[in-house]
């Protein structure tokens, strides 16, 4: 018998509700605490703190419950405490927490590193490394191209986000919060137009044309055979959920091989069946020479891979790649669990039945509203770009509005965009219809008493 996740027994209650004295007074005082010890410069959404979570809710410490249309920014895809990630990591923690993997291996890294090339696109023979973190992976990847091309160029795209070390931040397109007096960064580093479909001065412009127009660049401003590296995000993520015109990604992929360019793509926020493929560059059936991954793929724990062509990942010297806890064996163990729920439960149709949930009930809105410029996405990667009515200018103070009634009302998403003025919708893929519909009529009532 197939399994969904209609089969699941959750085990908190999966309704929001929120008391009137918002944010309680347990959070109140956490914020306090907060204030003496912690960085200013960690910054949260959200003014409380969380005491548990399931499914598709989160229980602050003041009993309050919310809709989490986050996922902790599209990690939580099999929920915040999986059963069977709850379960691995117990049975792994018993036995050991770390050993470093470069030091005395162990079996859980290996297994990881199958499943990854397993999944990952292409029938090509593939090497995996595993990290801690989405920007460790980006960074390591671009190590890989330059040293197997022997070349310094690298290049990323308008809107793009890659992470926060100086690499990654040299990668990434939006100064403020990221970039702003953070430099000198790293150099060799080359900005191309994207395609955005929405914002294109040429509406009727295709992706094959997107894709020209950067490649002139390219060859103008670099050289292809100077350069080491494409890096792209299949759907853009930070930069507004920006999904390229059809043609984009593969016109891209195609130049590159031509040129002995790495194709390298971020899937750090798409992959693992948020978009309803494995990844999301299986849309267009583009194979990346290498892809990075994380947020999704460990259910929670701390994990990032690049998994890649083995000629590239095999050109790099014994000692090049790795890192003390990269790969460290209860992650590994959250991952192989997180890995079998998405299988068990085929989160990959969950996230398309998400989709068609979700984007009926937000066009309505778009039709109804001409603040709500563009909706777009793809499985449960959904954004609403929200405008200045009559026209395209980004409209951030409605979008901060949105989010803060929202969540005065127990519902939780998160913004985002390269002008500030997308909502962007990540529940999680266990999340039940009921939940998130609810959660959706919360979301167009607060459009439309703030338009």
């Amino acid at each position: 018998m197939t399994t969904t996740v209609h089969d699941i027994t959750y085990r908190l209650e999966q309704k929001r509700r929120v008391q009137a004295d918002f944010p309680g007074p347990k959070s109140v005082a956490l914020t306090e605490r907060r204030k003496a010890v912690v960085a200013s410069g960690v910054a949260s959404s959200v003014p409380v703190y969380v005491a548990d979570a399931d499914g598709g809710i989160i229980h602050d410490v003041d009993g309050n419950s919310f809709i989490d249309l986050g996922s902790g920014i599209a990690v939580t895809s099999v929920g915040a405490s999986d059963p069977a990630v709850v379960g691995a990591v117990k049975e792994a923690v018993e036995h050991f927490t770390h050993t470093c993997f470069m030091v005395t291996p162990y079996e859980g890294y290996v297994a990881v590193a199958e499943q990854l090339n397993r999944l990952t696109p292409g029938d090509h023979e593939k090497r995996t490394v595993l990290f801690n973190s989405g920007a460790e992976a980006v960074e390591n990847a671009v190590k890989v191209a330059r040293l197997a091309t022997g070349r310094d160029a690298v290049v990323a795209f308008d809107h793009a986000y890659h992470g926060r070390t100086n690499l990654t931040m040299a990668l990434t397109a939006k100064a403020m919060p990221y970039k702003t007096n953070f430099g000198p960064f790293a150099p060799e580093v080359y900005r191309m137009p994207m395609s955005y479909p929405y914002r294109e001065e040429n509406p009727e412009i295709t992706g094959a044309e997107a894709a020209k127009r950067a490649i002139t660049m390219i060859e103008k401003q670099i050289g292809g055979e100077q350069v080491a590296a494409i890096i792209i995000e299949p759907i853009q993520g930070e930069g507004g959920f920006i999904v390229p015109a059809e043609g984009f990604l593969p016109a891209l992929a195609a130049w590159a091989k031509d040129k002995g360019i790495v194709f390298i793509a971020d899937e750090v926020q798409s992959g693992f069946c948020r978009t309803g493929e494995w990844f999301a560059v299986n849309h267009e059936g583009v194979v990346p020479d290498i892809i990075t991954m994380a947020k999704g793929i460990a259910g929670g724990m701390p994990l990032s891979a690049i998994t890649g062509r083995a000629e590239l990942l095999d050109a790099v010297h014994p000692g090049g790649l790795g890192g003390t806890y990269g790969g460290n064996p209860v992650a590994c163990a959250a991952a192989l669990a997180a890995i079998g729920s998405m299988e068990q439960y085929d989160l990959n149709a969950r996230a398309r039945h998400i989709e068609e949930l979700a984007l009926g009930k937000l066009r309505e809105l778009a039709t109804e509203l001409p603040v709500v410029g563009d909706v777009r996405g793809r499985g449960a990667m959904l954004a609403v770009e929200l405008v200045q009515a009559g026209s395209k200018e980004p409209n951030p103070e409605l979008t901060k509005a949105v989010a803060a009634a929202c969540l005065k009302e127990g519902v939780i998403i998160l913004t985002c965009g390269t002008y500030g003025n997308v909502i962007r919708l990540l529940p999680p893929l266990v999340i039940s219809d009921e939940l998130l519909l609810d959660g959706l009529e919360v979301l167009a009532a607060a459009v439309r008493a703030n338009a």
